[in-house]
């Protein structure tokens, strides 16, 4: 016990603080530089694929172009299948392996993510760079812990100073990439993870805008605030935002168990999405790739009222089946695109309906992405704040506000859990780490609300898990070190020692008590 009490004290100083703070800018470097070489990789891509579909008129041209998409869903297809911590977005591995469920190889992980999520978006499967950024962030943390041999401790909040600095560079919201760090990926605002994930996130942002500007992802002309006789239309705009983030939720797992009962191979599957995107590129090249062109389409105007429900459902539709395919991608701004159309769909509806200006059409563009995201991810926090950074508009944080909460709250009643946490519940057996604890300690903080089962007791009147100690209170600017008759209060955060391996299991058992 004294051993994991000294070890503990060595964090907690001061000057363990400022080193995090100094691997915070280094991550914040490393991942801006390496998220940049993605973003200019995954636009050329776009660019490529947009040139090539427009030449190809003859029926020459049309067999290579499947033939090379076959090939490309091939090549993607075998690279995931051998390394299948790449599938998808990377939150939910980078979640696990913070629980202590996965233990990847970062340098693989890092080139392979790399490779195929720029195939991906090459052959244009409604897919996002966001998911992908913040695991190559992540990835490229750990890079640096083992280069310069950081405790597991350490390695835990710099993986979450590189999943911050990844969404940073990626969006250009150096808040939002903090927020989802700490909201959706670490769970805790502690004070040891929020200020190196910020230094991470603004050090990636400065270095991403040297190459790209300072100009805000869409540029929108929005409309100032609502007027209030039209504020009910923050509540029902949040109500379908909340029904639609349920069934987005339901139908994507639900393609994801269609693609396990096939029992196809992973490699068969990922061709589905290839080809489609084929046909798609032909017929409806508006819903090929993560959908920004959407975003400008809608924002000029150019878009009809029944064009806008056809690329709401088209684009649902091809965004469950390339997900749910396995394909290296994320699902941040196809579910963002989503909500826009949805929103402008909704607006026009209302413009017949209520009699609202259609100078505010806009506007609900962006309360439909809020809303959205809040609802499929359960970050409201990091949807009001992502979506005000990319927009670069901050007149509308009661709106988004609004609409958030209701759409979370629509949500949770009708059942549907975030998205990434049944991800995570839906990962495969074999790419789960069956290693056994070691030797090596982690430490977990755990915050009590005010309506914890563990707020006014004493240490020693709670049962804990036989793994874990409680190792340290951190109430406002002090640090307790506990004993059995030390009460927990409200607010409090708790540090607790754990073997590694066990941090799912210490998590879960504590969060019960602490959610009671």
């Amino acid at each position: 016990m004294i051993k994991h009490r000294n070890s503990l004290k060595m964090v907690l100083y001061t000057r363990d603080r400022y080193k995090l703070i100094v691997f915070g800018v280094v991550v914040g470097i490393c991942v801006g530089l390496i998220t940049v070489a993605y973003r200019f990789t995954l636009s050329y891509a776009e660019e490529l694929r947009r040139n090539i579909f427009s030449s190809a008129s003859s029926a020459w041209s049309i067999i290579v172009l499947f033939a090379s998409l076959a090939l490309f869903g091939l090549v993607v297809g075998k690279i995931t299948e051998k390394e299948p911590l790449i599938k998808g977005s990377g939150i939910p591995q980078l979640e696990g392996q913070l629980m202590g469920y996965f233990s990847p190889s970062w340098l693989p992980v890092l080139l392979k993510k790399f490779i195929t999520g720029a195939l991906s978006i090459l052959a244009g499967l409604s897919l996002g760079r966001e998911g992908p950024s913040i695991q190559l962030g992540a990835m490229t943390a750990q890079g640096i812990c083992e280069r310069f041999n950081c405790s597991n401790m350490e390695r835990k909040y710099l993986l979450v100073c590189g999943a911050s600095a990844g969404l940073a560079a990626a969006f250009n919201a150096p808040l939002a990439g903090v927020m989802f760090a700490l909201e959706e990926v670490h769970k805790n605002f502690s004070a040891r993870a929020v200020f190196p994930a910020m230094v991470s996130a603004i050090t990636a942002d400065i270095i991403a805008k040297q190459f790209f500007g300072t100009v805000s992802i869409f540029r929108l002309d929005v409309t100032p605030q609502l007027p209030i006789k039209f504020y009910f239309l923050y509540v029902l705009i949040g109500l379908v935002m909340g029904v639609l983030g349920s069934i987005y939720n339901r139908v994507l797992i639900g393609t994801q168990k269609l693609y396990a009962y096939s029992r196809l191979p992973v490699w068969a599957c990922i061709i589905i999405p290839f080809m489609l995107a084929g046909v798609l590129g032909f017929f409806l090249p508006e819903v090929l790739g993560s959908g920004h062109n959407i975003i400008e389409g809608l924002a000029s105007g150019e878009y009809l009222l029944a064009f806008m429900v056809l690329l709401l459902l088209a684009k649902f539709a091809f965004s469950m089946i390339s997900f749910g395919s396995g394909a290296p991608g994320g699902i941040f701004f196809p579910l963002l695109v989503l909500g826009a159309l949805a929103g402008c769909i909704f607006a026009k509806l209302s413009v017949f309906g209520f009699g609202l200006p259609e100078s505010y059409i806009m506007n609900f563009m962006l309360l439909g992405m809020t809303g959205m995201f809040a609802a499929i991810v359960r970050a409201p926090l990091t949807g009001i704040i992502l979506i005000m950074e990319i927009s670069g508009s901050l007149t509308h944080f009661a709106g988004l506000s609004i609409v958030a909460c209701i759409a979370c709250l629509t949500a949770s009643l009708l059942r549907s859990r975030p998205i990434y946490e049944q991800l995570l519940d839906n990962m495969t057996p074999d790419s789960i780490d069956s290693s056994k604890s070691s030797n090596e300690q982690n430490i977990l903080d755990i915050a009590v609300p005010y309506s914890s089962y563990l707020a006014g007791k004493a240490v020693s009147e709670i049962a804990w898990p036989q793994s874990c100690l409680i190792v340290n209170i951190t109430r406002g600017n002090y640090q307790i070190i506990p004993h059995g008759d030390t009460h927990i209060e409200a607010g409090d955060v708790i540090s607790i020692v754990c073997p590694v391996g066990e941090e799912a299991l210490v998590q879960k058992a504590v969060g019960s008590a602490v959610s009671g």
